[in-house]
């Protein structure tokens, strides 16, 4: 019987992909605490966080046929936590903006929030933030991040290897985390979800 500790994160994947009890295992004691972690730190709020992780690895075990790790697992599953984590603010967003809108109306009798004077100044200061990025790193990472378009379609787009395009998002993700600090997390919503 193999042991599954020793096996690396893609002959995992392989396994799972045909349905292997032992290889799930073995993914879930690996990245649960990791996730774990990174989900607390964004949600401050340890349920909140627990069920964010335990829904992640639930989808990984109803879709296992069909998941498709095109970096490495780690990046999956960070993914996946940062897409659930992302789902959750919005719902807690659309619920506060409700509540903050209803009570100002009432109040003073119109809809125009607090919360939408910051959201407003905080896509302001990220469009900031991405036009002083590098013009090469910028226009790669606006087809990216705002288009959508694959590593293979930038890379056709604007005549480079996929692994430059990888490497200059991630530079600007970087750059962009420094830049904006505590507010980077806010940041990846704002990319996804634009304030219109």
């Amino acid at each position: 019987m193999a042991d599954y500790r020793k096996l690396q994160d893609q002959q995992l994947v392989h396994l799972l992909q045909n349905g292997s009890h032992e290889a799930f295992g073995e993914i879930y004691k690996r990245y649960w605490a990791l996730l774990y972690r990174n989900a607390r730190k964004m949600l401050q709020d340890d349920q909140d966080a627990t069920d964010v992780v335990q829904e992640v690895f639930t989808l990984l075990w109803e879709r296992y046929p069909v998941i498709e790790v095109e970096i490495s697992l780690s990046s999956y599953l960070y993914s996946a936590v940062r897409n659930k984590i992302i789902n959750i603010i919005n719902r807690n967003k659309l619920k506060n903006g409700y509540a903050a809108s209803l009570q100002q109306f009432l109040a003073e009798g119109s809809r125009v929030t607090e919360n939408e004077v910051r959201e407003r100044e905080f896509a302001i200061e990220i469009e900031r933030e991405i036009a002083n990025l590098p013009d090469k790193m910028r226009r790669i990472f606006e087809l990216s991040r705002k288009q959508h378009l694959t590593y293979k379609e930038i890379a056709e787009e604007v005549n480079v290897s996929e692994g430059t395009v990888k490497k200059q998002v991630y530079n600007a993700l970087k750059i962009l985390r420094f830049k904006l600090g505590s507010y980077f997390f806010l940041f990846l919503m704002f990319v996804f979800y634009p304030f219109r």
